[in-house]
């Protein structure tokens, strides 16, 4: 009986211990995903760890030939080859770039769909739907289905910085694992891009706290030293704020010297009065002051201009004449729009430059002229050389000191001074007396200019032919009851590198501050067209009924309708369980 009842508690007591539960074998997707997430996470360059990547999915999930494209500069080199396409072969499972030693893993065509679509691309049999240029040089397989998703900047943003490609081989059922590796090559691609965006994130910060580490140091090396004294006035310049005062500082140094000077800024800042305070602040200021317009003549009449001609040189050249570089010998010669002149005729003025010496047209005598040259511009000349539209050794030859003309609108505080300028000079020459009220000049204080001084002087003529008192009060304003024309300039803005757009190099400049008076910014087009998405197989069930039904349930018709291939949709069929109708 004891040993009953103890064969009974025994078997209570093997009964009541809980038993081991059996672990869930995980699936090859996830345990892919998990390693794939410690490289990315754990790097400070996931770029540098895509071979790893690439090579989990090799081992752990059967996918091969596994890229990664990013997108380059235009024109940019790849181990001393100039890219054709605007990526390149950033890393496959055998390194990264430059390292990789041959570019034949790089499934062109593929790469370009994506990049140019922005949508993944899925294909069950590349060489049949795609061709054989779609494959990887190395692949030895020929029955491949393909896989290949988009890598984007940010979630939200439709740019594609990169292309994830993999390949996997098939023998009889292509389908059987192709949803998987989408989702999984998706999924990666979005770690791949969270890890991209970490990596900008630091550098950036990284960028923010040696700039204010270097603004720090300038800020420290500022205070030690004495405060500036503002610069001295220049006749016909009228303004003391910070920005001009800097630029009057800068002419009063380099006016006693012989050093060639290029005036740098936008339309209507007064680059030819501060050529001739260059003049009158030199040692030649006695001497003639001769400017010339470049873009205002043709190549013939502008060599013609500067250097002359001899009697007969040419039908209608009754006479000698003598150039600007000869009217202009012991002083200076100013050249406005220098940057509009062709590439022949550049050639030309170097060697005046260079020689100080010319011939006139048509002549064979050499002349030699002493004469300081002034230059202005407001195109950007930097880029010009870089294209090839402006010599190099021209552009080192007049831009011995530049000086950029600050806009109107970055020296607000001189508005009030020059539109009392601009007021007085119109009651001089049209015998008047018309004042300003300080709420006007509160509200020209406001505004932006686009056209910068030239404009201010136009608003204020044009106020005054047209103010019905003898003081301009606020109501006279064109930006008053909306007539500016500053204002109609831009809502009609043209498109870049126009002449409107470049009164302001290029920047969007509304006629004043107000909201209330800002002009509409140009409309976006009406109707937009939509990019060409092109459908794989991911295409919803309803989407694929109702291509069917359009095309009288006849395949080949809904492929064309959904950009697919016959294949696809068969696929997307059975994929979905529709059943096929007969009609």
């Amino acid at each position: 009986m004891m040993k009953h009842d103890r064969n009974t508690d025994d078997q209570t007591m093997i009964a009541e211990i809980p038993k081991k539960p059996v672990q869930a074998q995980s699936s090859p997707s996830v345990e892919t995903l998990f390693e794939v997430a410690k490289l990315l996470t754990g790097s400070v360059d996931p770029v540098a760890v895509m071979p790893e990547v690439f090579g989990a999915l090799s081992s752990m999930m059967g996918l091969r030939y596994g890229s990664l494209s990013m997108i380059s500069e235009p024109g940019s080199q790849w181990g001393g080859e100039k890219l054709v396409n605007p990526f390149f072969l950033c890393a496959t499972a055998h390194g990264t770039a430059p390292d990789l030693k041959s570019r034949l893993e790089l499934p062109t065509r593929v790469v370009q769909m994506v990049f140019r679509t922005g949508v993944p691309l899925v294909s069950l049999d590349v060489v049949s739907e795609l061709g054989f240029d779609a494959l990887p040089k190395v692949a030895r397989d020929k029955k491949l289905a393909l896989i290949a998703v988009p890598v984007r900047a940010d979630a939200d943003q439709p740019l594609v910085t990169g292309v994830l490609t993999v390949f996997r081989p098939f023998l009889d059922d292509p389908g059987r694992n192709v949803d998987t590796d989408l989702r999984v090559i998706t999924m990666i691609a979005s770690l791949f891009e969270q890890a991209m965006r970490v990596q900008r994130i630091v550098a950036q910060d990284r960028e923010r706290l040696f700039r204010e580490a270097g603004d720090a140091i300038k800020a420290l090396q500022h205070t030690r030293e004495e405060p500036e004294q503002p610069a001295l006035p220049v006749e016909g310049i009228v303004g003391a704020s910070p920005a001009l005062s800097s630029v009057i500082r800068r002419v009063r140094k380099v006016a006693p010297t012989s050093a060639q000077v290029l005036l740098r800024g936008e339309s209507g800042t007064g680059k030819e009065l501060f050529a001739r305070a260059i003049h009158g602040l030199s040692e030649r200021a006695d001497k003639p002051f001769i400017k010339v317009n470049c873009a205002a003549l043709s190549e013939t009449l502008l060599e013609t201009e500067l250097f002359g001609h001899e009697k007969g040189s040419f039908t209608g050249a009754t006479g000698q004449k003598k150039g600007r570089f000869e009217l202009a010998h012991g002083g200076t010669l100013f050249l406005d729009e220098i940057g509009e002149i062709n590439h022949e005729f550049q050639t030309k003025l170097l060697r005046v430059l260079q020689e100080g010496e010319f011939e006139r047209v048509g002549g064979t005598k050499t002349l030699k002229v002493d004469v300081r040259l002034i230059t202005a511009t407001n195109k950007d000349l930097e880029q010009a050389v870089a294209k090839g539209d402006f010599r190099a050794d021209l552009y080192f030859r007049i831009c011995v000191v530049p000086i950029q003309l600050p806009p109107l609108r970055e020296r607000p505080e001189d508005i009030p001074d020059l539109a009392k300028t601009f007021l007085d000079q119109f009651n001089k020459e049209n015998g008047t007396k018309i004042g300003i009220t300080s709420t006007a000049m509160e509200s020209l204080s406001g505004c932006r200019f686009p056209g910068n001084v030239r404009e201010l002087e136009n608003c204020i003529n044009r106020t005054a032919a047209l103010c019905e008192g003898d003081v301009i009060q606020h109501e006279d304003l064109a930006c008053h009851y909306d007539a500016c024309l500053s204002t109609e300039l831009w809502r009609m803005q043209t498109p870049p590198g126009s002449a409107v757009s470049n009164l302001a190099a290029g920047e969007v400049v509304y006629g004043t501050m107000k909201e209330s008076q800002r002009p509409f910014s140009p409309a976006a087009p009406i109707n937009p067209q939509p990019p060409q998405r092109r459908k794989t197989t991911n295409t919803e069930a309803e989407e694929l009924v109702e291509a069917m039904q359009q095309a009288g349930w006849v395949q080949a018709k809904a492929a064309r309708i959904l950009g697919m291939t016959p294949r696809q949709i068969g696929y997307a069929l059975k994929k979905h369980n529709i059943e096929i109708k007969k009609i």
